[in-house]
């Protein structure tokens, strides 16, 4: 028998586990720092879809696709202009290998990589289109649902989810990251982002990356108390160290990340996972706590 679809899914209330970080991740399987892993993904993708695998293994429900830089203006800043098909396409059929009929594949589309004008030298229409661009070859392609992620700015992430709409109903996850404890760098509140978003088409609410597990959690309460739509939670493993080599570590061991698990479905968040330094590890952590309640 087919599973359902990740809409009924939602639909039925049911706790779904996502998956764990990307980047952090592939540098520690040989990503070099400086160097998009869109780009990486060309010269290893059996690396790709490892790590997919070993989430889905660890007891994931959704993968992301490796196009967080996915979009045209991002491709173009990392030497892949006129690829947007071609990296999309690679990186869906990648997690869609690694998922099979055992997780959900979900469209990653990160933040432009600049700002809008007068910040900025972003122009809205580039901006819209770019992201039009990039959630209609996910829709073409095949995914399940898409995730507009690590946002920080209203103005842009407005932008992202109108763009999306407009080529697309697929079911849309819109997650801003609170590096600011329970504010973006733009100085955005949780509750704000709830305002926004209620009637422009978004299906789940979320938090990603952002701070520490403390202040994550703060901003999830928040988000909570000023919506009634689904939520996503992917916090960091804690705030990162730097190591000799100025690589950052974190210190949130698997098993500590799973104890908060129970915490964060309690506090009102459907969808739960895990963001910077969150290994697969980790990530079955908190699956088991998630699928034992």
């Amino acid at each position: 028998m087919a599973k359902p679809s990740f809409a009924e899914r939602l639909k039925s209330g049911v706790p779904l586990v996502s998956d764990g970080a990307t980047g952090t991740n592939l540098q520690a399987r040989g990503l070099r720092r400086g160097l998009p892993s869109e780009a990486w993904m060309f010269e290893h993708p059996e690396q790709i879809e490892l790590l997919h695998r070993d989430f889905v293994a660890a007891g994931s429900d959704i993968i992301l696709t490796n196009t967080f830089g996915g979009s045209p203006l991002r491709l173009r800043e990392a030497g892949l202009d006129g690829k947007v098909q071609e990296v999309n396409q690679m990186a869906i059929r990648l997690a869609r290998q690694a998922a099979g009929e055992a997780a959900y594949v979900a469209g990653s589309i990160g933040p432009s990589g600049g700002l809008l004008k007068p910040l900025g030298p972003l122009e809205e229409a580039e901006v819209f289109a770019s992201f039009a661009e990039q959630a209609q070859v996910m829709a073409e392609t095949g995914v399940d649902l898409i995730v507009i992620e690590t946002q920080f700015d209203l103005g842009e992430a407005t932008l992202a989810v109108k763009a999306v709409r407009s080529v697309t109903s697929l079911p849309l996850v819109c997650s801003f990251s609170y590096d600011r404890g329970t504010r973006t760098m733009m100085g955005v509140k949780p509750s704000q982002m709830a305002r926004v978003y209620a009637d422009l088409g978004v299906d789940v609410l979320g938090i990603n990356c952002g701070r520490s597990l403390d202040e994550n959690f703060k901003a999830l309460q928040e988000l909570r108390s000023a919506t009634s739509l689904p939520i996503w939670f992917k916090p960091n493993a804690g705030l990162p160290k730097l190591d000799a080599d100025d690589n950052p570590t974190y210190d949130v061991t698997p098993e500590a990340m799973g104890a908060l698990a129970a915490q964060w479905l309690e506090a009102g968040a459907q969808v739960v996972g895990g963001c910077c330094g969150t290994t697969p590890e980790h990530l079955g952590s908190i699956a088991s706590a998630v699928k034992s309640r």
